[in-house]
């Protein structure tokens, strides 16, 4: 079942490409950072074309539970042993423009726009809270400890982001999208150079932006080794609690909690794609533990693209790809990383500095204990013998019994029971 953001949302139809075409910069992907990418490149008058593969804002970005925050869990005391304090400052900053870029566009448009505060919590570690508000004073950001929590268990506390917000992400992007240079219903299938083919067309550009969620060239970048994806889980309740406010547990498998309106939009049971994990059954048992007399409306799923420093990778796709960019791996805070990328991009294109563009470019180094690990998996997948593979690299797929999917444990791609294409970086369905 898919979250019910886009029902409550009118789309523009956009047609689908059926003649070949010149433009300065091409963007593939409609999902909210490719829109924003188009939204902000219209605006300075650069000839742009977007091709989308199926409907815009129709896949990953519809299933977001829209926390517009730069409070990206505990991850400020991590940054600042991996990259320094300079560094560090530079993500904050980009995260907190982008922030007030959404509170600017937003004061114009009907998206239920709300101000909250953003809490990153845990259940047993005061060290942990302590050390990310040391990490936090030391980059000159106000974040301030809290040690009561609107939340149905005990906690030690939690680091609070104060003037941070949520909205409705689809009448937020069904209201810039109107009136942009996009295309639906055509996938690219083929990049040559720059001239990117579809099934019915060819688009010849100067300039290329990949923004299809999991990259789907493999020739350049190595994604594939790069990144992994990860599924996690919505329950949107009714008769639950309202907790005025934002919530992530700094721990992985913990909740995150969000109401929209009457509901309580409550987060958890996440696992790598492909790999078991508490999924739905063990959302379902946590919330009628804590919430016995609420009634669940809808549930969904989410999929998100992780990297080896939890740092989104924005910028040029592999250095010897000039021309040719990427937005991806937004490690699960895909609102803030779409505005993000799309300020980067935007004037990488322009010919214009932006201070925040060395902290994401994909070419910095990658020697991470997890670049081990996704070749290891990738190796395994290869190796194991089944008869359905993945069209992607041909990795061995898994049956998700939970959601009846066949699902890639190597590099993310999904497949309906009769194997349609769910999610990329496969680029088709499955042979029959």
């Amino acid at each position: 079942m898919k979250a019910f953001w886009r029902e409550t949302a009118c789309f523009d139809k956009f047609p689908t490409l059926k003649q070949d075409a010149d433009t300065d910069v091409l963007i593939i992907g409609g999902g909210l950072a490719g829109i924003l990418c188009a939204y902000m490149l219209k605006k300075h008058g650069v000839k742009y074309m977007l091709l989308e593969a199926g409907s815009i804002c129709s896949s990953v970005s519809a299933d977001t539970t829209a926390k517009i925050t730069a409070q990206h869990g505990f991850i400020y005391d991590k940054l600042i042993k991996r990259f320094g304090v300079e560094r560090t400052q530079m993500y904050l900053k980009a995260n907190l423009a982008a922030v007030e870029s959404y509170r600017k566009l937003c004061g114009k448009i009907n998206c239920d726009f709300e101000d909250k505060a953003a809490f990153a919590y845990s259940l047993d570690d005061e060290a942990a809270i302590e050390r990310e508000l040391r990490a936090l004073e030391r980059l000159g950001y106000g974040a301030d400890y809290v040690a009561e929590l609107s939340l149905p268990f005990e906690t030690e506390g939690a680091v609070r982001f104060k003037k941070q917000a949520q909205f409705n992400p689809m009448k937020f992007a069904a209201a810039i999208s109107i009136g942009l240079n996009i295309y639906e219903n055509s996938r690219v299938i083929e990049m040559r150079g720059l001239t990117a083919v579809t099934r019915e067309a060819k688009v010849r550009s100067r300039n290329v932006i990949v923004a299809t969620h999991f990259p789907f060239i493999n020739k350049h970048g190595f994604y594939f080794l790069k990144m992994y994806q990860h599924r996690s889980y919505v329950l949107a309740l009714k008769n639950a609690q309202n907790v005025d406010g934002m919530y992530i547990d700094a721990s992985e498998k913990g909740l995150s909690f969000r109401n929209y309106k009457d509901m309580l939009l409550l987060g958890g049971g996440s696992h790598r794609t492909g790999k078991r994990g508490g999924g739905f059954d063990e959302l379902k048992e946590r919330a009628d533990f804590y919430y016995p007399d609420a009634s669940e409306v809808r549930r969904w799923a989410t999929q998100d693209c992780m990297t080896l420093d939890d740092v989104p990778y924005i910028g040029q796709y592999s250095k010897n790809t000039p021309n040719f960019y990427v937005a991806t791996g937004f490690n699960k805070w895909g609102m803030t990383s779409s505005m993000v990328s799309a300020s980067i991009l935007t004037d990488i294109i322009l010919g214009r500095k932006n201070e925040f563009a060395p902290v994401f470019s994909p070419s910095r180094s990658m020697m991470r204990p997890q670049l081990l690990l996704n070749a290891l998996q990738a190796g395994a997948g290869w190796l194991t013998p089944t008869a359905k593979r993945c069209p992607h690299l041909g990795c061995a797929l898994k049956w998700n019994s939970a959601e009846h999917t066949w699902d890639c444990p190597c590099h993310g791609s999904r497949f309906s029971q009769d194997g349609i294409l769910l999610e990329n970086p496969a680029n088709d369905d499955l042979k029959k």
